[in-house]
């Protein structure tokens, strides 16, 4: 858990007036990148981070744990992106790209290429992937919950999360190695 979730949590259940506009600029963010590769669409995960700010501001007084905010606040994130995808006629075949790295100097342009390739082809895979395992490689490889904060958010034992990574983790690591051997 980072200190600076908890504190920022702390602040908002004591009612600090630049608090929620702290809550927004952090979390907003990783909430449209989760509900982007979860839901595939970018008005759709527009829609859901909003819907999700304007729930964790209504229910907040429900917080029982300000070390736990990120999970609870993805918990509601993904039962959001569930009653979308419930309500929509088909779920979405693609997913979207992950936010490129940036480093701090810019790359040579055959680097930054490569680096798009790789991360457009890491995309894929993990789109590709049965939306219990891409659950799994975003939250904990991503947001980097712990296993036991993920299982609680998917409702499922440790063991089941563990499982599932390790799966994910080997049908990613096959798809990248295929794309590099067909590139080498």
């Amino acid at each position: 858990m980072d200190a600076d979730d908890a504190r920022l949590a702390r602040d908002l259940l004591a009612g600090v007036p630049e608090a929620f506009d702290r809550f927004v600029e952090r979390f907003r963010p990783r909430i449209f990148q989760y509900s982007w590769l979860m839901c595939g669409d970018p008005e759709d995960a527009e829609e859901i981070a909003q819907e999700t700010l304007l729930r964790v501001f209504e229910s907040f007084d429900q917080l029982r744990e300000p070390e736990r905010l990120r999970a609870w606040v993805f918990r509601i994130a993904k039962n959001a992106c569930l009653m979308k995808r419930r309500k929509s006629v088909y779920a979405p075949a693609n997913e979207l790209p992950l936010d490129d790295v940036h480093p701090d100097r810019e790359p040579l342009p055959d680097r930054q290429l490569l680096q798009g390739e790789m991360n457009a082809t890491l995309q894929q895979a993990i789109a590709s992937l049965p939306d219990i395992y891409r659950a799994v490689v975003i939250l904990r490889d991503m947001e980097e919950l712990s296993t036991e904060e993920t299982a609680q958010l998917l409702d499922v034992h440790t063991d089941v999360v563990k499982t599932r990574l390790h799966r994910a983790r080997v049908a990613l690591r096959q798809k990248m190695n295929e794309y590099l051997h067909a590139n080498a």
